[in-house]
């Protein structure tokens, strides 16, 4: 238990602004608490300011490498998350589990806090309590999609008193999605409905309707089968959502990642947000995920090591397309969110390299003059590079906040939950009692996309369309777990199906394309034994499949998949600490809503 227990002992010691450059690993001394702080409503919610961003910093890389790489919508080299191979001694999903364990401390923290405070208004309090609840739920919900049976750590300081937190037990995961729906319904009664449309946004009582809309669709299938009562909650929830909180979906799908508040919450459509900054020194208020997932050159840091890494084949025939096709043939493409997820040859952004022009990959890769200079190759061996989580350079970062960025430190949001994934939410959840109102749902998302509507609906088509429309945002793995609950079968074959190889000698293609001006695919053809194909391969699986020149011909680089896949293993320190974390450890049945109260 130690990162669990690093997390209580820390967040019940340190004062609620806490922070320090490995974070949490031991309180500072010189913070803010009740005795000389929390006096006014301002100082109130100054106070839980940094729950959006410190302490789910170390989630970052585990969000992408499990949520992406796991999930087959990102290619990321020999990486055990490629292969479903990750153990408890990996380094980022030690960081993920303590992260998150972190993210629980600190609100349970703050709420004792903000409990114990004198002269804030009641209502200025009962709306912080409630965006802790909010952000404490949204911290298990990941824990529980990610670890499986996980403990349940109600309150730090109760847990110090007994001394047993080395012998705490982990609970079903009934009882932890019970907790998590006991919390929200919680923070809605104390969150106001008042969406901050075009500022940073921060937790109201819709943004918890909506997460809890998305923890009854995924707990509906826990039993394994779909239980109709969790989807009409979460139907209901979801239309609420939709019908009642005064949001739209942003009108250009590209808008939603950008800089600026004005332009990515314009209409609201980002419900749940980790927002960062760059102000101040403190390290983990910052985003740094551009350094992992972009192209060194990109930015003005020397910070950037993410270029060998990008979208995945399979994921690029999702959006019915391919590195291997001429990039002529994308000229009228109409679904705009494979360029916002994407970058391919002959992409051009306007809305990076803004003070250049704006940014052309193909120049980028192979014009050593542009700019600062491109790698000079291209890296990926997908044809593909990341775009979603990347802000561009100081000039892009100046012009939609005010300031440049830092190395490893920009202010880019990143959303969690947004208005499309709860359209999503209600169409899959209704898609069997009323299928008109999922397509009208589904064809609303794809209809600000740009893509043609569709005239029928199915759980297939919503699945597809969820991962088209949420693809690089952490989010798809967490959809193969939650169906795996009811239909293993069928989720181990499509990860099994999935083309997570790579291209051999695109890149020659890609360079003549940029010096020539013409897509020659023959170039891609080197002597096999099909005689007509590139040579892709999976590093972890420790083999090589064929590919032909149209990109999928030749076996599906499946990795060893089996239901136990689905449940990350704790970390081993932790079972170390604590053996009842161990896989096969016994599991508590509680009456949760017996077990753990709030007086407020």
């Amino acid at each position: 238990m130690k990162n669990i227990i690093k997390g209580i002992i820390v967040a019940g010691a340190a004062l609620c602004l806490a922070s320090c450059t490995e974070f949490l690993n031991r309180p500072t001394v010189d913070n803010y608490n009740t005795s000389n702080f929390y006096k006014t409503d301002a100082q109130v919610e100054q106070g839980i300011n940094y729950l959006y961003n410190s302490p789910w910093y170390d989630f970052q890389r585990g969000f992408i490498k499990v949520g992406e790489v796991m999930s087959g919508n990102m290619y990321w080299g020999n990486s055990p998350y490629l292969s479903l191979t990750a153990n408890g001694t990996d380094q980022d999903l030690m960081n993920m589990s303590y992260s998150l364990w972190s993210v629980n401390a600190h609100c349970n923290t703050v709420i004792k806090n903000i409990l114990a405070s004198e002269g804030p208004s009641q209502a200025a309090k009962n709306k912080a309590i409630g965006e802790c609840l909010t952000l404490k739920s949204l911290a298990y919900f990941f824990l529980v999609r990610s670890f499986g049976e996980v403990p349940i750590i109600h309150d730090n300081s109760d847990l110090l008193g007994t001394g047993e937190y080395n012998n705490v037990k982990k609970v079903t995961k009934a009882n932890v999605y019970e907790y998590i729906i006991m919390n929200l319904e919680k923070a809605m009664e104390l969150l106001p409905k008042d969406p901050q449309i075009g500022v940073y946004n921060r937790v109201d009582y819709y943004a918890a309707e909506a997460l809890l809309a998305k923890v009854y669709l995924t707990k509906a299938g826990l039993g394994g089968s779909l239980n109709a009562e969790d989807l009409k909650n979460a139907a209901d929830c979801a239309k609420d959502v939709i019908d009642n909180s005064g949001r739209r979906l942003t009108p250009k799908y590209s808008d939603i990642f950008r800089l600026d508040p004005k332009v990515f919450n314009q209409t609201g459509e980002n419900l749940i947000s980790w927002n960062w900054t760059v102000s101040g020194t403190q390290w983990t208020r910052q985003n740094s995920l551009q350094g992992d997932i972009q192209m060194d050159g990109f930015g003005d840091h020397g910070d950037l090591w993410g270029g060998w890494g990008g979208p995945s084949v399979d994921l690029q025939l999702a959006f019915g397309v391919k590195a291997t096709d001429d990039p002529a043939a994308r000229a009228n493409e109409k679904d705009t969110r494979r360029k916002a997820s994407m970058m391919m040859a002959g992409d051009k952004y306007e809305y990076f390299w803004t003070d250049k022009g704006g940014f052309d990959f193909i120049k980028f890769l192979f014009d050593e003059k542009y700019g600062k200079g491109g790698p000079g190759q291209m890296q990926c061996q997908t044809g593909a590079n990341c775009v979603k989580h990347c802000y561009g350079n100081d000039a892009d970062h100046i012009a939609g906040v005010g300031v440049p960025a830092d190395r490893m430190a920009y202010q880019l949001p990143t959303h969690i939950l947004r208005l499309a994934d709860i359209y999503l939410v209600y169409a899959e959840a209704v898609v069997d009692t009323d299928n008109g109102a999922a397509l009208s749902a589904v064809n609303e998302v794809r209809s600000r996309a740009g893509a043609d509507p569709l005239t029928s609906v199915t759980k297939e088509l919503i699945w597809k369309e969820r991962r088209l429309e949420l693809s690089g945002e952490g989010d798809y793995w967490y959809d193969f777990v939650r169906r795996a609950y009811w239909q293993p079968e069928v989720v181990i074959a499509e990860l099994k199906a999935q083309k997570r190889s790579t291209f051999t000698n695109l890149g020659d293609v890609y360079k003549y394309y940029f010096e020539e001006g013409t897509w020659d695919i023959d170039l891609l053809t080197e002597p096999n034994a099909n005689g007509d194909g590139v040579m892709g391969w999976i590093e972890g699986a420790q083999r090589q499949v064929w590919y032909g020149k149209d990109g999928v011909k030749g076996d599906a680089d499946a990795p060893n998949i089996t239901l136990e896949s689905f449940t990350l293993p704790f970390p081993t320190e932790d079972v170390v600490f604590n053996k009842n974390m161990a896989s096969d450890a016994e599991v508590d049945e509680i009456n949760v809503r017996e077990t753990y109260k709030y007086n407020f």
